[in-house]
Formats: C-alpha cells, sequence, structure tokens
C-alpha cells in the first residue's frame, strides 16, 4: 500500500458544505439537547438536506457527517451518542430505533489497491427495526423490517426480515414473532 498516491474523492463543495454543517451543528445541534427542540434539530437537518420526516427523534448527542446522506422514516429515532458516519447514503425506515452509541458506517476502503481507494457502501435499515446499544453497522449492510440487532453486535452483511441477531460477527439467534 502506497498512501502517498491517496486520493480522496470529495469535491470542494462537499469539503465547504462539511465545514459549514459542522459549524453549524456546534452553534444551532448540539446545545438544544432538550426534547422540546426536537423538532428544532429535525429543521436544522432538513435545512443541510437531510429526508426525514418530522417525527423523528435525533438526539442532540448523534454525530452526522453528511446530513444530505440521511433519509429517515416516521417515528424513527437516533439515540444518544449515535455515529452516522455517512459518507455514503444512510436510509433508516419507519418506526426504527438505532440505540445509543450505535456506530453506523457508510464507506470503506479498498484495500486490494495500492492507492487504498475510497468506496461508499450505503447502509439501507427497514422498518420497525432495533438497532441496540453499542452495535457497528458496517457498510453495504442491509437489515430488513422488523429485524433486532443485539447490543454490541457486529453486522457485516444482509439481516434478513424478523432476524434477531448478536455476536461479532452477528449471526442468527432466533427469528421474531411480532403480534
Amino acid at each position: 500500500m502506497d498512501l502517498s498516491t491517496y486520493n480522496h474523492s470529495f469535491s470542494l463543495k462537499n469539503k465547504i458544505s462539511r465545514l459549514i454543517w459542522n459549524c453549524v451543528s456546534i452553534i444551532l445541534f448540539r446545545p438544544f439537547v432538550s426534547r422540546l427542540f426536537k423538532k428544532w434539530r429535525v429543521f436544522v437537518l432538513k435545512c443541510f438536506g437531510a429526508k426525514i420526516e418530522w417525527s423523528t427523534h435525533i438526539y442532540a448527542s448523534v454525530k452526522i457527517w453528511a446530513p444530505w446522506n440521511l433519509q429517515m422514516g416516521a417515528n424513527s429515532s437516533l439515540g444518544p451518542n449515535v455515529d452516522c458516519y455517512n459518507q455514503g447514503n444512510i436510509t433508516i425506515g419507519a418506526n426504527t430505533v438505532i440505540s445509543q452509541k450505535t456506530y453506523l458506517c457508510a464507506s470503506s476502503h479498498d484495500y486490494t489497491k495500492t492507492d487504498f481507494p475510497l468506496i461508499l457502501k450505503p447502509i439501507t435499515i427497514g422498518n420497525g427495526v432495533w438497532v441496540a446499544a453499542d452495535a457497528f453497522i458496517g457498510p453495504g449492510v442491509s437489515i430488513e423490517d422488523n429485524a433486532i440487532i443485539a447490543a454490541r453486535s457486529v453486522v457485516n452483511k444482509k439481516v434478513e426480515k424478523n432476524a434477531v441477531m448478536g455476536g461479532n460477527p452477528a449471526t442468527l439467534i432466533k427469528l421474531r414473532t411480532v403480534e
């Protein structure tokens, strides 16, 4: 590997947008911690291109790399200290909970090439999903509807509908029955 040849793939516009977002998030997003400001945080994210419903709940301590790469359905939540590293797109369905300290990572590098290029791999999380505390959801992962990811699990491949997954790497524990 020769990192002296590494070439980032983000445009100047992207870099300036992220600089502005980081400044705005420090001043207008993160300080407003009360639940009373939940719609304010949604408004700020929408101003930066996030496609999220007004009923979403995004905690003030959430880190979002690029709001314009985030899409969330109704009544979904990003819990305290979630790290949404969305260089690639992250789509979260309706009625889904992403619990505290979860790390969503929508990019990686091609380690087979000497210049180690960045690869954007979107994450898709369905409706009615619960990702429990401190889980890692890797690049390119798709989690289908009503699945549960146990606390501290590492998910690096597709999760089927109604699956209860846990461990590192996450494996099927059982199928969830929803009444």
